[in-house]
């Protein structure tokens, strides 16, 4: 993925969490992401390499901070 993904951005991954949410939201990156579920909350970190397979896409980038 070319992207480049920030803090507080809502992306789309592959699969839906069992809650049926496809977002998550964007809570670290580095080696591993911080990822929150945007339907349950649940919280989860995903090695780099696991998280450019499973991202579909940006849904909405972080407002940006002044």
């Amino acid at each position: 993925m070319e992207q480049q993904v920030q803090l507080g951005d809502i992306v789309r991954m592959k699969k839906p969490h069992p809650c049926g949410s496809s977002e998550w939201e964007v809570l670290r990156v580095g080696m591993d992401f911080r990822l929150k579920c945007q339907g349950c909350g649940h919280l989860v970190m995903l090695p780099r390499p696991k998280f450019e397979r499973m991202v579909r896409g940006i849904v909405r980038h972080a407002a940006p901070q002044s």
